[in-house]
């Protein structure tokens, strides 16, 4: 099988040997991963109710609260390397790089770290195998790339995808998002498990009669609308979160490609993000010659998006291109 063609690499290394000021913080919390975290305590609460409600008449008192607090104390898991590495291995489906992989890998990500004031060995570096352009920031120390990003596009467009990645866990996005996630997903099970077993009350129901799905679907209304009276303060949120999660989505990319171009990589992620774009163009002229038409999100679906288009994002970059490099 013939080895790929390596990209050129026209990368400004201009931290190469040099000893480099290292910033105080080498992971924080921005206003995103605030505001992320703020949205996701709906859901929380929610969860915490669902574990509890399940484990304390399962155990008992004493070992169903210790559950609970067991629950409560994993999302420190987050932020634990080894469990960071086996998720993203068994979960994501990332990989370690190889070494030649590497040996192209780290150069980069040194000199985009040493531009950010960040050790490099802060991060784990994993490679995807995929054939997108694409990077990930995971959890709380990982950054992966994929292998069309590793072997195909420029190293100064590899060093502007990775100061992105970077992006995201210097401003908390990565560990604000799973850590969200991770104390909702109680909820959501539960959630999922109501639905679905109101669907087969439904279908049994259906069986049986007319009259006995309506009255069915008429007991259902009652007890959503009273579940927004009663508990307002929580079922809102809740229907909401999913806009406000991602709008705060939104938000990260834009500040991701903000740290990007404050790191002098401005011209290159707005070539990323050209690249993505002509994709798109591309897929839509196929679908086209197809007779085919993509489909594509309206009305409330679009306030669900987690990212911003890409010409929102290369106006938001335009400031950062008119400066001199």
């Amino acid at each position: 099988m013939p080895r790929p063609a390596v990209a050129p690499d026209d990368l400004d290394y201009r931290h190469a040997g040099s000893r480099v000021h290292v910033a105080a913080h080498q992971r924080g919390a921005d206003a995103t991963a605030i505001g992320q975290l703020a949205t996701q305590i709906p859901g929380f609460l929610v969860s915490f109710a669902v574990v509890a409600a399940v484990a304390v008449p399962l155990f008992g008192s004493v070992v169903g609260w210790l559950v609970v607090l067991a629950w409560l104390a994993s999302g420190a898991l987050v932020f634990h390397r080894p469990t960071e590495l086996l998720f993203a291995r068994r979960v994501v489906k990332l990989r370690a790089p190889l070494a030649e992989e590497r040996a192209r890998l780290e150069p980069i990500w040194r000199e985009v770290t040493a531009r950010a004031g960040i050790e490099a060995d802060t991060y784990e570096l994993m490679v995807e195998n995929s054939d997108d352009l694409n990077a990930s920031a995971v959890a709380g120390h990982v950054v992966s790339v994929t292998t069309y990003s590793l072997n195909r596009i420029p190293s100064s467009n590899l060093a502007a995808v990775l100061a992105h990645e970077l992006g995201h866990h210097t401003g908390g996005h990565a560990w604000a998002g799973l850590l969200g996630y991770w104390y909702s997903l109680p909820g959501r099970i539960a959630w999922a498990l109501t639905r679905g077993l109101a669907r087969i009350a439904l279908a049994v129901a259906s069986v049986f009669s007319l009259a006995a799905t309506g009255i069915l679907v008429l007991f259902m209304g009652m007890f959503v609308v009273a579940g927004f009276i009663v508990a307002w303060y929580i079922t809102i949120p809740l229907v909401i979160a999913p806009y406000l999660l991602a709008y705060a989505g939104r938000l990260g990319e834009l500040r991701a490609d903000q740290q990007a171009a404050a790191l002098g990589f401005a011209t290159e992620m707005a070539q990323v993000l050209h690249h993505f774009q002509a994709e798109e163009d591309a897929a839509k002229a196929y679908a086209a010659a197809q007779g085919k038409k993509l489909k594509q999100p309206g009305g409330l679906a679009k306030l669900l998006t987690s990212h911003p288009d890409n010409y929102t994002r290369l106006r938001a970059l335009e400031p950062y291109l008119q400066l001199p490099r």
